[in-house]
Formats: C-alpha cells, structure tokens, sequence
C-alpha cells in the first residue's frame, strides 16, 4: 500500500476509524464505481435502488459506532474529509425520513435505511472482520452492481478483489501500473 503523510494524519469522523471513516469512504468508492468505475451487472436496465450490508465487527458493533449513519453519508457522497458535522444528522434525517437519497451525479434513488441497511450477524465475510457489500438494483429489482469492501483499519478500505490480489503478489504489479514511485510487495523488495 503506497502511504504518503497525508493518508496516516487525516481528517475524519469518529469514533472508530475502521467503524466510520472506512464504510463512509467504501460508500463513496460504491457512487464512483456506479458512475463509470465499475463494469454493471449485463442486462441490467436503470439505476434505481441501493442497499447495504454490514458484516462481521461492522455489524455487531455498528450501531455504537454510527457505522450505520457512516454508510448514509458515504452513500451521499461524502467522505470523511469532506463531510461537514455540523449538518450530518439533518442529512441523515432526510434519507430516513425521505426513504430517497441523490448522489451526485447519479439522480433520485431509492433507499431506506430500515430496510435497505442491513446488519448480518451471521459469520464475517471471509476476507476480513469488517466486511460490507454495497449493492445497487435496477428498475426491475434486478442486480445493477455489487462491490465488496474491507475496512481494514486506520480509514483504509479495500475491495475484496484488491484483498485478493494482495494475498497473491499481483498488486505488486497493480502498483507498478498505476505510477507508485517505489512500487513493493514484501519487505524484503
């Protein structure tokens, strides 16, 4: 993982950086794939609903944590550097209240924190403690997209596919690609 100062001393909010700060950012992540970033489910008609879920520590302790209200904000397109806390709970309320949430860039979606937000307190996904999946649907209620993300501590959030590369040396190459200065996979490298 390339770190620069800036990515370890970061604004943010609390409390947990891996219960608030992750899942927003992860959210975020979700509203830039579904506006290009990421390939859509094929056959899938019109954007139209989004929905969560927290798994593994996400759940048990999300609602302490506010990982709940994380998810919301990120899903409104703030990230933790961004946000203004002043007006979170006024924009938290507006969803709840509304069922409705407009992204930037993506128009008037369908979703309801009660119903849409769900806390799985079933087994943690496998690739980490803090697991959550971000989903996306059609008009139909058909899949549109759906993204895996880890909260991995400190605010970092990885997809399971970066998990996964990670775990096999190909991020090394991943790095290279992308410009890193001093790309390297083991510290030995």
């Amino acid at each position: 993982m390339f770190l620069s100062v800036f990515d370890i001393f970061k604004l943010g909010v609390g409390p947990s950086s891996s219960h608030t700060m992750g899942p927003m950012t992860a959210a975020a992540r979700f509203l830039d794939d579904l506006r290009g970033g990421a390939e859509k489910i094929p056959g899938a008609g019109q954007l139209s609903r989004l929905g969560a879920s927290l798994h593994g520590s996400l759940a048990f302790t999300g609602k302490g944590h506010a990982t709940d209200r994380a998810v919301v904000l990120g899903l409104l397109g703030f990230r933790p550097d961004t946000l203004d806390p002043d007006a979170a709970e006024a924009l938290e309320a507006e969803v709840r209240r509304s069922g409705r949430i407009a992204p930037p860039g993506l128009g008037d979606l369908a979703f309801d924190p009660d119903r849409d937000l769900v806390f799985d307190y079933g087994p943690p996904l496998s690739g980490h403690a803090n697991g959550l999946v971000l989903r996306a649907y059609d008009e139909r209620g058909n899949p549109y997209l759906t993204q895996t993300y880890y909260s991995v501590g400190g605010g970092f959030v990885v997809t399971a596919a970066e998990l996964a590369a990670s775990k096999t040396g190909d991020l090394h190459a991943q790095k290279a690609a992308k410009g890193y200065p001093h790309p390297f996979g083991t510290a030995q490298e």
